[in-house]
C-alpha cells in the first residue's frame, strides 16, 4: 500500500482517537455540568465513517480530496473555493458557532442547499453535498 493511500486512513484514525480521548477527559470530571460545555466542543459526526470534520478549511478540503484556494481570511470566517470535475464548491469555517448562524441567516436570501456542520458550511451543487456528507458529517439544509 502506498504512503498516499494510507494518509487519509491514518488521519481518520488519529482524529477518532483524539475524539475518544476528548470524550474520556471531559466526561470524567467530578461534578461536571453538561450545560457548561462550550459549543466549541460539540461535534457533528459523519453518518457512516464516524469522522468529524474540524472547522478548518484546509482540513475539510483534504477530507473531500480538494486543493483549496483561500479567498477570504477574516476574523469572523475563512472561505476557500474548490474546483473539481463534479463542480465547484465553497468551504466556509467560523471561529464561533454564532458567526455561522449569522452567515446562514444572511445566505437564506439566496436560497439553496448547504451542508452544515459545527462551525462550518459547504455550499455547492446538491449532488456534491450528498457525496461529501459521509466524509464530513453535518446536515444538508434548505435555506
Amino acid at each position: 500500500m502506498s504512503q498516499r493511500a494510507r494518509s487519509p486512513l491514518t488521519a481518520r484514525l488519529l482524529l477518532a482517537g483524539g475524539l475518544a480521548l476528548l470524550t474520556l477527559t471531559t466526561g470524567c470530571g467530578a461534578g461536571s455540568d453538561e450545560s457548561k460545555v462550550s459549543s466549541a466542543t460539540k461535534v457533528t459526526a459523519a453518518p457512516s465513517a464516524g469522522v468529524v470534520a474540524p472547522a478548518k478549511v484546509e482540513v475539510i478540503a483534504g477530507l473531500v480530496g480538494c486543493k483549496v484556494k483561500i479567498r477570504t481570511d477574516a476574523d469572523e470566517l475563512r472561505e476557500g473555493v474548490c474546483h473539481g470535475k463534479d463542480g465547484d464548491f465553497l468551504i466556509t469555517t467560523f471561529p464561533e458557532e454564532r458567526f455561522k448562524l449569522t452567515w446562514l441567516d444572511a445566505a437564506s436570501i439566496y436560497g439553496g442547499k448547504y451542508l452544515v456542520g459545527t462551525r462550518w458550511v459547504v455550499s455547492g451543487p446538491e449532488a456534491l453535498l450528498k457525496k461529501f456528507r459521509p466524509e464530513l458529517g453535518g446536515n444538508i439544509k434548505q435555506l
